[in-house]
């Protein structure tokens, strides 16, 4: 059969990764289940990301085979789908995949009929039968014979399915109380937590940034309690060990996305956006010189390797070249010698913990840093010289798209480091990723509807989802706190009206989809933090922001509302309700919002630190009183010296001029 390279004016890096596979791939839309009518085939729906390692290993063996293409060719309709790009359908896949297994992944191989239900899944498959798993080809051909032999049986597993995702779509459970108690979450996470290596449970550990944060508010809000002794040393030790280990990168900065160890010693080496962007922020909001320097490489890192020259940031980088996972930032102790000379290169390789067994395969290592040495002139140098050298290296692909979402959190990432730093470059970049998301993602101002990527400064086509709005919403509101200028207001609250309108279920809490999106087997809706913030918690922290810097009684509400149909998860599974935490903490303070108004100086720069360091706060600082930003209306120095207003609920304290005096 003749191909059509449907996949070639995709926006995906990762479709066109495989826009010249001799499969006969089509984009998720109506027109491919046309033509599975039409030919009376299935459909094979591949799931992936562009940076997924075994994503590329089924590729090589699968999609670029002859054999293999022609027969997919012959008996299904193939579809392709980015999971960044398309959420929506994937969270639909990955639960039927989850239900149908016990497990999930990418990448994600699900089989479904002419109107979207799944009769088969499952993730990656071997070429060749492996370890008691079948080959793909088995597995194409099995399902080709029970869709022409045994559909009676493929159309009742389907509406099995299609019936079970049904029913526990949205199912949260009765809204409880978004009021949780803190210190038995703490007690259940510490329950969880691991002592030796810091993180919770065992191997492989991702960041729990969100669960951090929430540890890291609990502390600031109850001083010298036992409560904070055991929140702030799960924060400390983790954030210790992560930035210790091998899975933070020691030369460049930034963090792969989970460690496969106990130890955090080996990563996952692909480096993901919406994890960096989250730890960025959560170490500079830790107030400590380990954290304030975590924060300044990883950010330097994120904005010299994922700027993009529209002003965004790339999705992710790849965890191989030439091929090989990890190559780009391993070393032996004879490539460090190479590199610094005897003397160092030893030096190096002590400090670094690089053996010539090797801490990662075939005698290379990680780079691991778990004490500081004294001479850290000598340690930055070393890092340098080494960073210089691995410029030369094959360069793991980049993924160059800009998702709305993450460039989000890393608007927010930027502005708390900024802040923490005094660094107006973090400011500047800031500034120009939320340029491009209202110039690019928002085609028609006048209805702030998001679109979900853009690339080359070109939007896609597909409809910005929950956790879009929810993200780019609350940066663009730390941008109103950083700059003072209330354009960024008037942008985040048009964003939450729209999806206050178009996504908000019954219950008070949201759909991942709006209402006008296109129909799939079940509407997602998932409040769950996983790698990033689930949609619902986003729109929370938004809500709570806009509503400490409007008053708007309504966002209040609305965040009090949805914040109750994660009742369930805080309580219960509380490693997947971090972000959702952390907005509960804040909420029981207020939300506090505090408008320090005065001249410029170490007066008012002692008071907005002090304000700062207050945790959730919403702080807004300005020489004088203003009418654009309903927090700082009326506020103005007191004998002519700055002054905060320490505001909870909208509710304002008398305005006071010491640190000491704010309450």
């Amino acid at each position: 059969m003749e191909l059509v390279n449907r996949l070639a004016g995709a926006t995906s890096p990762y479709l066109l990764q495989h826009a010249g596979n001799p499969v006969d791939w089509w984009e998720w839309g109506t027109d491919a289940f046309a033509e599975a009518r039409r030919r009376d085939t299935p459909v094979l729906l591949s799931v992936g990301y562009a940076a997924c390692h075994w994503c590329h290993v089924m590729a090589h063996e699968s999609f670029e085979d002859e054999a293999t293409a022609a027969y997919m060719n012959e008996h299904f309709v193939n579809i392709k789908v980015d999971r960044e790009e398309r959420p929506d359908v994937d969270a639909v896949y990955m639960a039927a995949t989850t239900a149908m297994t016990g497990a999930g992944g990418w990448p994600m191989t699900v089989v479904l009929d002419h109107d979207g239900n799944p009769f088969f899944a499952g993730t990656y498959f071997p070429d060749t039968p492996r370890h008691g798993q079948p080959a793909f080809t088995q597995v194409l051909q099995a399902l080709s014979e029970a869709w022409t032999q045994r559909r009676s049986e493929i159309g009742a597993v389907a509406d099995n399915v299609r019936q079970h995702l049904t029913a526990v779509s949205g199912d949260t459970g009765p809204a409880g109380s978004w009021q949780v108690d803190a210190e038995a979450v703490v007690e259940t996470l510490a329950g969880e937590f691991d002592p030796m290596a810091g993180g919770f449970g065992g191997a492989p550990k991702f960041p729990p940034s969100m669960v951090l944060e929430f540890l890291r508010r609990t502390a600031r809000a109850a001083p010298g309690s036992e409560l904070a002794r055991k929140a702030s040393h799960m924060v400390a030790r983790t954030a210790a060990a992560m930035a210790g280990g091998g899975m933070y990168d020691q030369v460049g900065g930034g963090f792969a996305r989970y460690a496969v160890d106990r130890g955090w010693v080996v990563p996952h080496f692909e480096k993901m956006l919406y994890d960096d962007a989250q730890l960025i922020g959560l170490y500079a909001r830790l107030g400590t010189e380990h954290g304030d320097r975590v924060a300044r490489e990883s950010a330097d890192w994120m904005i010299r390797e994922l700027g993009t020259a529209e002003g965004g940031f790339a999705s992710a980088l790849d965890a191989d070249s030439e091929g090989v996972e990890g190559k780009f930032y391993v070393w032996t102790p004879d490539e460090l010698i190479e590199v610094l000379g005897a003397e160092d290169g030893a030096w190096a390789a002590e400090i670094f913990e690089v053996t010539e067994a090797g801490t990662f395969e075939e005698g290379a290592s990680t780079l691991q840093l778990r004490h500081r040495p004294a001479d850290a002139e000598r340690l930055e140098s070393v890092k340098a010289r080494l960073l210089a050298a691995r410029q030369e290296r094959v360069r793991p692909a980049r993924d160059d798209k800009v998702v709305a979402a993450w460039n989000g959190l890393a608007i927010s990432a930027l502005v708390d480091a900024g802040l923490a730093q005094g660094e107006p470059r973090y400011l500047e970049a800031a500034v120009g990723a939320a340029d491009l998301l209202w110039r690019v993602h928002v085609p028609e101002e006048h209805a702030a509807r998001l679109l979900r990527v853009s690339r080359d400064g070109v939007a896609g086509a597909h409809a910005g989802v929950l956790e879009d709005y929810g993200c780019v919403a609350h940066g663009f509101l730390a941008l109103v706190q950083a700059t003072g200028d209330a354009t960024w207001l008037g942008r985040a609250t048009a964003l939450l009206d729209t999806a206050l309108a178009h996504f908000r279920a019954e219950d008070g809490g949201f759909y991942d989809t709006a209402d006008d999106a296109e129909s799939l087997v079940t509407r997602p809706r998932d409040a769950s933090d996983n790698a990033s913030p689930s949609g619902t918690s986003a729109m929370v922290h938004a809500l709570i922001t806009a509503h400490a810097l409007t008053g708007e009684g309504r966002y209040r509400a609305a965040a009090e509302e949805a914040l109750a149909t994660t009742s369930n998860l805080m309580t219960k599974v509380p490693r997947f309700a971090g972000w959702s935490l952390a907005a509960s903490v804040t909420m029981s303070d207020g939300p506090l919002g505090i408008a320090i108004v005065g001249p410029a100086g170490p007066d008012r720069d002692a008071l907005e630190a002090a304000a700062r360091r207050k945790p959730g706060a919403v702080v807004i600082v300005a020489d004088e009183a203003r009418d654009d930003i309903p927090l700082l209306i009326g506020r103005t120095p007191v004998g002519g010296k700055p002054a905060a207003y320490v505001c909870r609920g909208f509710v304002c304290d008398r305005p006071v001029t010491s640190p000491e005096a704010m309450s």
